[in-house]
């Protein structure tokens, strides 16, 4: 009786879990299908743990990669093949931060909707190419199950997750797809992604931005207010700081852009008016280029 009562409590929670996340999820993968694999989902052979294929004996091969066992069945000596773990592992990471929540009358979506759509876009095609993904800071192991990208799909719709993303155990030459506006104070991005560039991750920065933070299209008396604090602007002539603004925005993109070169990442601008299926083609053939090499 106690196993049927916690059965149907298991189911009912699981029920109520699944109103919540199919939306998100089905829209994702509904984006990542219009984007060919191509040669993201081949797998490739390499040093990993993981068993992939065996293959005939060639010249050159080490002896200490002969599966007797196969090659003592068979009337030739096979070599067991691994997956390359360290290639084929996608971790994700979308910023928390309340600023994430900002949506101007120029576009549909938060910037947050539309980070976490873009995340799990990615996320959804790493598993259909039977890759493995993974979230930052995340309780998961990583995996390259759609049960996988369920478990991250809630994680990054709780807002869990560092303010920027922290060193954890990733394999060396891992990817990581990170996606935020990035208004974080410079110094302080540039040493969460140095540490992690540093660990041997091949990272890729994706810029959320909203039309409006790019134009500033106000005018006239406008307060401005921080999305998670108390400070207030009142400015009575907002036309008159739009030229300045401008400056200030392209200088933190110019610092980004710098900094993505000099670790060896790459850096996307994205704004939430623009369909997301273009930038996911894009990253397909940045994340895919990554893990091949």
């Amino acid at each position: 009786m106690n196993q049927a009562v916690t059965a149907l409590a298991l189911t009912d929670r699981a029920e109520s879990a699944s109103r919540v996340l199919p939306p998100l999820l089905v829209e994702a993968e509904r984006i990542a299908a219009t984007v060919i694999l191509g040669d993201h989902g081949r797998k490739r052979a390499g040093p990993g743990e993981s068993f992939w294929q065996y293959r005939p004996y060639s010249f050159g091969d080490s002896t200490q990669r002969i599966d007797w066992h196969k090659s003592a069945r068979s009337d030739r000596v096979y070599i067991r093949e691994n997956e390359w773990e360290a290639a084929n592992t996608l971790w994700l990471w979308t910023s928390p931060h309340a600023s994430m929540d900002f949506r101007s009358h120029l576009s549909k979506f938060t910037k947050r909707e539309r980070a976490q759509l873009i995340t799990l876009a990615a996320g959804a095609l790493a598993v259909r190419a039977h890759e493995r993904i993974g979230a930052i800071g995340s309780p998961y192991a990583p995996d390259h199950s759609r049960g996988t990208l369920v478990k991250i799909a809630g994680w990054i719709l709780d807002g869990r997750g560092d303010p920027l993303p922290s060193f954890t155990r990733m394999p060396r030459f891992s990817s990581a797809l990170l996606v935020s506006d990035f208004f974080d104070r410079i110094d302080d991005i540039t040493r969460a992604m140095t540490t992690l560039a540093s660990a041997g991750i091949r990272g890729h920065l994706v810029q959320v931005v909203d039309p409006a933070e790019e134009s500033l299209p106000y005018s006239g008396r406008v307060e401005f207010q921080e999305m998670a604090g108390p400070l207030k602007y009142l400015s009575a002539k907002t036309e008159t700081l739009r030229e300045a603004y401008g400056t200030r925005l392209e200088s933190q993109r110019e610092a980004l852009r710098e900094l993505s070169s000099r670790i060896g990442w790459t850096f996307t601008i994205h704004r939430t008016d623009e369909a997301p299926a273009r930038l996911l083609m894009m990253l397909h053939a940045l994340i895919s280029g990554a893990m091949g090499r």
